[in-house]
């Protein structure tokens, strides 16, 4: 399946690397779709913690409607972030695990950052009354894991700023208020808290009416970068289009998604200083246009700034495998001075 229309592009300071850096045929134990991955650099090495749906395949799913089984979050090591990655030999977490509170029945989506000595893990969480955002502490073997809070129903996408900011954590989010905005016009809110439990104080940050290229919502990616300039920050943004019809392997997928860029104040986050009004990446090579469960999706979920100035950017692509693309911060930083 080509490209949709209207045709978006990458912007040309964004290098994709040609091969995705994580399939599901790398990992240790049974996986359909990796994707959605968090990356920080740790303890001399890239820890990457990833999205796995398993129990089914293209044929199973399109023909004999055989769904996924189960979703896990796994752990890889890399030296260099690119290749050479090491797979934990079984999840961290795991939808099927039978010591799961039954009212829960999966997390996914995970971003991984460190405030001060703490490993800190956003996640979607699907419950039986609704979707929420949870944030979990890691250890620092990187073995288990303990949930510290979770949001009420509708909300997900949380991202945590990678330090305190006036002495609080920080979190970028996107509630869901089906009710006064219509389906599907989510935006994105930014809230804080004393203790990564008690969470408030919140605030509009960027509405999906802001983005010139969206039509249907808005939300948070990957941790924000800190410059001089400001908190240089993704988004993910989606236009639909009901004419598009059937985009990979479901009878219908008729949505984009591309991802955007963003500057914050350092002091205040909630203050937007700047906002590209063009997509920084989008779906235009094949492996994110017609070879994957969702296509048509760019979904980053960790951004790694380098000593060298480099931003390489992880992003799910097509719901389906880990890709890596690569910038200049200055570059990026350009685009929104």
């Amino acid at each position: 399946m080509p490209a949709v229309l209207p045709k978006l592009v990458t912007h040309p300071s964004v290098r994709k690397r040609s091969e995705p850096v994580v399939t599901a045929s790398m990992l240790p134990y049974p996986a359909s779709l990796v994707f959605n991955a968090g990356v920080i650099k740790y303890r001399g090495e890239y820890v990457m913690v990833f999205r796995n749906d398993y129990g089914t395949d293209r044929n199973g799913y399109e023909t004999e409607n055989r769904r996924f089984a189960g979703t896990s979050v796994g752990i890889a090591r890399s030296k260099n972030g690119i290749d050479g990655w090491r797979f934990d030999p079984v999840p961290l977490i795991d939808s099927r695990d039978p010591g799961q509170d039954p009212e829960i029945r999966r997390f996914y989506d995970p971003r991984i950052i460190q405030i001060e000595d703490r490993l800190l893990l956003c996640l979607a969480m699907d419950t039986r009354h609704g979707i929420r955002g949870a944030i979990g502490e890691l250890s620092e073997d990187l073995r288990s894991w303990r949930l510290i809070s979770a949001s009420v129903p509708e909300n997900r996408n949380m991202v945590l700023f990678p330090e305190k900011i006036g002495g609080e954590y920080v979190r970028l989010e996107r509630p869901m208020p089906v009710y006064s905005r219509g389906r599907d016009r989510f935006d994105i809110w930014l809230s804080r808290s004393p203790d990564l439990v008690y969470w408030g104080r919140g605030e509009l940050v960027l509405g999906v009416e802001d983005v010139p290229w969206a039509n249907d919502k808005i939300g948070p990616t990957a941790a924000p970068v800190k410059t001089e300039k400001g908190w240089l920050t993704l988004f993910h943004a989606v236009d639909r289009d009901d004419a598009r019809g059937k985009n990979g392997w479901e009878t219908r997928w008729t949505k984009r998604y591309t991802a955007g860029l963003m500057l914050l104040d350092l002091n205040d986050p909630a203050k937007v200083l700047s906002v590209y009004k063009e997509p920084l990446i989008a779906p235009d090579t094949p492996i994110e246009t017609d070879e994957g469960f969702r296509e048509n999706v760019i979904f980053p979920c960790g951004m790694v700034a380098e000593e060298s100035g480099e931003i390489k950017i992880y992003y799910g692509a097509s719901d389906t495998c880990v890709c890596l693309a690569t910038a200049d911060a200055d570059g990026l930083l350009a685009l929104l001075l």
